[in-house]
């Protein structure tokens, strides 16, 4: 992911997800956690963005601390996470994925909404995983979730979209190369300020397609051991068409 992505999204960003069901993904991600790690209090969300998962995970009493490459969703991440509601208070740092670097372990680590995607060659998603394995506990566990290929041919493709809420249009523009795995976002956001004025931000982007096998290679030589892997919050099985996989290892 590039210095500035998410730079100008960062102040739209949860409108323009305001269909994702976060309280269900979380649901799920608790629900590994008993499953596979019942005694997981801290847990680290790479990539957190505007800190949605973070601040959730933090009211159903778990230790956070986020991590996340835009200062400015770090910023919308602090105003949800500044609260006396939570337990403990949440940590939020501006670091690289490729560059973790925590004050000490942790029982596990969520990285959601298909952010390793934007790591686009294996020596960064290596360098990743690597990370998260160094700062987890033995025998702590990482869920997350991936883009499949289904996702990049089908939905992405060089397919345009247009998003639309109050006072906000998006408007999206994608190039996927077969050859390379690579898909490009084009976004121009178009913002209106309260005088009635609309404002506009462009934004460039660009997600990695992995094949399954890749990522269960890269998992096995940074030292995971595969747990679960579905095609939904609900355990769907995995096969051609499954746009999103959801992954649980266990760091070995």
């Amino acid at each position: 992911m590039s210095q500035s992505a998410y730079t100008s999204l960062a102040a739209v960003y949860d409108a323009l997800n305001s269909g994702v069901d976060y309280s269900a993904w979380v649901d799920y991600i608790e629900g590994q956690f008993k499953k596979y790690a019942p005694q997981a209090r801290s847990v680290l969300d790479l990539a957190c963005g505007t800190g949605t998962i973070t601040a959730i995970l933090a009211s159903r009493g778990y230790d956070m601390t986020g991590i996340d490459l835009s200062e400015e969703m770090l910023s919308v991440a602090r105003q949800k996470c500044d609260s006396e509601r939570f337990p403990h208070k949440v940590l939020l740092v501006r670091q690289n994925m490729t560059e973790l670097e925590l004050y000490g372990t942790v029982n596990a680590v969520v990285c959601c909404l298909d952010s390793l995607n934007y790591l686009t060659d294996t020596s960064s998603l290596t360098r990743a995983l690597s990370h998260v394995h160094t700062y987890l506990e033995p025998d702590g566990v990482f869920v997350f979730d991936m883009n499949a290929p289904a996702k990049f041919e089908r939905v992405y493709g060089d397919n345009s979209y247009v998003l639309e809420e109050d006072g906000l249009l998006c408007a999206w523009q994608n190039y996927y190369n077969q050859k390379t795995k690579l898909c490009d976002f084009y976004l121009s956001i178009f913002r209106e300020c309260e005088d009635g004025r609309w404002e506009r931000y462009d934004e460039e982007q660009r997600e990695r397609c992995y094949s399954l096998r890749t990522i269960k290679k890269l998992l096995t030589e940074t030292g995971f051991e595969l747990l679960e892997l579905s095609g939904g919050l609900n355990g769907e099985p995995v096969d051609e068409d499954t746009e999103r996989w959801y992954f649980t290892v266990r760091r070995i």
